[in-house]
């Protein structure tokens, strides 16, 4: 960017000396070759010359007899920058234009592809868009626009974890435990298990002093061998020891444990935790256990029913005993319904629905 600076402003200065008169510029080219004659004298070394100076002086060469001029370097090296400004202006007159960008959204597009199916390589992206989009791009342009993956001996093999788990979403039970201090200071632990597919607690439960023979006790309350169920994930808190672990593979159930700090790895159960303390306990004063009983029993039954889950459609965990939605022409309501509010936990929540008008 300094270099194009620097050119614009000889430019800019020898527009304006061509407006000078003759005689002006004969005399400031005689003193400017007296202070040259004192500076040769002198033998100071001079700075390294720049593009900028060089593509200067090499346009300027063209229309003034150079060589009887020049003395910061010699005639063959003038000669040389000459030959390396055309070979340059050559290389770009010749470049190759290529074939055009394909669009924004379909570069997108196939970076989305590429990293929701981390087994598809180019071609399998490319006959997608082709049979089932029709969309015909080469299997070397989606390569361009691929992610970069790790090479193959970097690369992990089989499916990541993210993955796994939302594929056997429906089979995957989720369990943690979470501390709630009571308004006498004392810790009360509560104990969840999430399905993952549908998002609905399956089970909670509230003690103050955790055991292996507690948890698995509550495991037995709730894995009746009947579901879809094959894997429970937990992390390694010393509660779930190997005494709870026997207990699940005595149940069928396969353990799978999260690496030691990342509770990434249990990412469902820890947003339950979070939508537990920001929808409810972040709002309570828990007097007792007995107290955060009734809390908790009269949030969950509002979590499985009540409360819409985004990445469920939206939908319910558990829609089993709600109206059905009444269809509505736009945005009005019909005549023969008026919308219903049902308070959850005092006013901290409303249920809405629509209820039909009597006659």
């Amino acid at each position: 960017m300094f270099q194009v600076l620097a050119l614009l402003a000889d430019i800019l200065r020898l527009v304006a000396l061509g407006l000078r008169s003759h005689t002006g510029l004969a005399a400031e080219n005689l003193f400017l070759r007296k202070q040259l004659a004192l500076y040769l004298e002198r033998q100071v070394k001079p700075r390294r010359v720049d593009n900028a100076t060089r593509i200067t002086l090499v346009v300027l060469a063209r229309v003034i007899e150079w060589r009887c001029v020049l003395t910061v370097v010699q005639p063959a090296t003038l000669v040389r920058w000459h030959h390396q400004g055309f070979r340059l202006f050559w290389r770009w007159k010749s470049r190759r234009c290529g074939r055009p960008r394909i669009p924004q959204n379909l570069q997108q597009l196939i970076a989305e592809m590429a990293t929701a199916n981390r087994t598809w390589g180019e071609e399998r992206i490319a006959a997608e868009l082709l049979l089932k989009l029709g969309i015909s791009v080469s299997s070397r342009t989606v390569r361009r626009y691929m992610p970069q993956r790790l090479p193959s001996h970097h690369r992990p093999r089989g499916q990541s974890w993210s993955t796994f788990v939302r594929n056997h979403a429906g089979e995957v039970l989720a369990c943690d435990f979470f501390v709630s201090v009571t308004a006498t200071l004392r810790i009360a632990y509560v104990f969840l298990v999430l399905d993952v597919g549908t998002r609905r607690i399956v089970h909670w439960n509230v003690t103050e002093h955790p055991t292996a023979e507690w948890t698995v006790q509550q495991f037995r309350s709730c894995v009746t061998g009947e579901g879809p169920h094959r894997f429970v994930i937990h992390d390694r808190d010393r509660t779930f020891s190997s005494a709870v672990d026997g207990g699940l593979t005595a149940m069928g159930l396969r353990v799978l444990k999260t690496p030691a700090s990342v509770p990434q790895a249990n990412a469902f159960c820890e947003r339950l935790i979070g939508t537990v303390r920001r929808e409810c306990l972040d709002f309570m004063i828990v007097l007792s256990e007995r107290h955060l009983r009734r809390i908790l029993a009269e949030w969950v039954d509002h979590y499985n029913r009540g409360r819409p889950h985004a990445s469920l459609g939206p939908g319910l965990p558990d829609p089993r005993g709600t109206n059905t939605v009444v269809p509505c022409t736009g945005h009005t309501l019909r005549a023969d319904h008026r919308v219903g509010a049902r308070s959850v936990l005092s006013g901290l929540h409303h249920e809405y629905e629509l209820e039909p008008v009597a006659a």
